[in-house]
């Protein structure tokens, strides 16, 4: 079996949790119905032992703990303060680097780069995390190759995904590198996930730079930003602009 741990961070993503356990427990169902040995034996790691009542049906363990894991992943977070999570975290920053010693593979999911990204496990190599989360991730780890339209990026044994339904990607992925492909198939038909998706550009939200000093522009942002609801064409909005379409 393959000791596979999942962090139970300050401030984890209760979805991205559960999107984990979901797909590794299917996998493990689907392999103990064909009468083989579950290949995921899950432990839920935690800073102090504290875990929320509905995941007490799994084992769990502190970092404290002496035991070394064959494949870890972190989910995202749920807030937009990554750097007071990060700080809530940092107890995790020693174990990632300690277990990452010992040949474990590590997985994130979304933000959850923020956390590996903090180990510096991650500097010169590939990396992606939710696409509205990429410039924010460019500006706190400069020294990672980030790879913001990729769903999935692999760099020897640090994998991390995409955000939202990117998650299931890279699960799948794992499943494939793990169990093999028709069980990675198998398991994407039970969850409705496209397999071949991996670009995320499509989903990013438009944010336009104001770190310009064009004041045309500046005003004509201005005036799209405070009244884009209320006109219909450029030309109404950029009436009083000394510009032209």
């Amino acid at each position: 079996m393959i000791k596979t741990g999942v962090l139970i961070p300050k401030n984890y993503k209760l979805l991205s949790v559960a999107a984990i356990l979901e797909v590794f427990e299917a996998a493990n169902k689907f392999e103990t119905i064909k009468g083989l040995e579950k290949p995921f034996d899950i432990t839920l790691i935690t800073l102090n032992d504290e875990v929320e009542l509905f995941f007490r049906n799994y084992k769990t363990e502190n970092i404290q703990s002496e035991t070394n894991y064959d494949l870890l992943l972190i989910p995202s977070f749920t807030t937009d303060d990554i750097k007071g999570t990060i700080l809530l975290n940092k107890a995790f920053i020693p174990w990632l680097i300690k277990q990452n010693n010992t040949e474990t593979e590590i997985a994130t999911f979304c933000t959850g780069a923020f956390l590996l990204a903090a180990t510096g496990l991650l500097d010169g190599k590939v990396a992606t995390t939710h696409v509205d989360a990429c410039p924010a991730f460019a500006a706190a780890f400069p020294s990672v190759q980030l790879k913001a339209d990729k769903t999935v990026t692999q760099d020897g044994r640090l994998f991390t995904g995409g955000g939202a339904t990117s998650t299931f990607h890279l699960l799948l992925y794992l499943l494939q590198i793990h169990c093999g492909k028709e069980l990675a198939i198998k398991t994407a038909k039970i969850f409705a996930i496209d397999m071949d998706r991996h670009n995320q550009s499509y989903f990013s939200s438009f944010q336009p730079s104001r770190l310009h000093n064009d004041e045309i522009v500046a005003s004509a942002q201005e005036k799209i930003e405070s009244n884009y609801q209320d006109v219909a064409t450029i030309e109404e909005m950029i009436k009083d602009i000394p510009s032209s379409r």
